[in-house]
């Protein structure tokens, strides 16, 4: 039992951290947004990357505690959630200083904050077992939206990269002789591209089926109390 609260604890603390992160993020994109308007989109990643980029390295931790057992949430979709946002934000926006003036990636940034804001909220309650059915519908329903136009901003952002990648070679690697074998890191891209929206249609329908289960739930403990 005292194991058991003190991993419902370190969860709590973990999510804490995560939603003051995310919060920080997002109030300050609206902030700045309504401060200087269009202006503001230009510099999204110079201001606010550097938090961006904690957070998504900190979210790792979250494929151990599924392998650990500590949460029970399902690996490959998370895993594949993870791996999306990793990429983009690192192998693509990190490297390439000229996408990161773009306001795709203010847009991906929006969406990805807005996301987590309201998963982390939920989560932070369920682990003190509170249970609010709008904040379980809003946190299992806003994701079916916001989840497609997210992987839509995250190939856009890959699209936009791709004429950088080809002209500064940058992860394109040609090995010596005798292997005579080269990466072109654009077609690797393309190629993830796919992947992508496979791994899109997948999650998608992990999404509703999840949401089916977790409002089925939270409607029957409704009922009883």
């Amino acid at each position: 039992r005292l194991h058991s609260f003190t991993m419902s604890t370190y969860l709590f603390v973990y999510d804490l951290m995560q939603f003051c992160g995310h919060s920080w993020i997002f109030t300050n994109m609206i902030i700045r947004f309504m401060s200087f308007g269009k202006d503001a989109l230009a510099d999204t990643f110079y201001s606010i990357g550097l938090v961006m980029r904690l957070c998504q390295l900190l979210s790792l931790l979250e494929i151990l505690h599924i392998l650990t057992g500590i949460d029970k949430s399902h690996l490959f979709p998370r895993f594949l959630q993870m791996t999306e946002r990793i990429i983009v934000l690192f192998a693509v926006i990190n490297s390439q200083e000229e996408v990161q003036g773009n306001y795709i990636v203010c847009i991906l940034f929006f969406l990805w904050n807005l996301l987590d804001v309201v998963r982390y909220t939920y989560n932070m309650l369920a682990r003190m077992e509170i249970y609010y059915l709008p904040l379980t519908w809003l946190n299992c329903s806003l994701c079916i939206l916001l989840y497609p136009l997210s992987v839509l901003a995250e190939a856009f952002a890959i699209c936009v990269s791709l004429p950088y990648f080809e002209s500064f070679g940058t992860y394109s690697i040609k090995l010596p002789f005798p292997f005579a074998f080269s990466i072109y890191f654009p077609y690797v891209l393309k190629m993830y591209l796919l992947v992508l929206f496979i791994g899109m249609c997948f999650i998608i329908q992990h999404l509703f089926s999840e949401r089916e289960v977790h409002l089925r739930t939270r409607n029957i403990k409704k009922k009883r109390s």
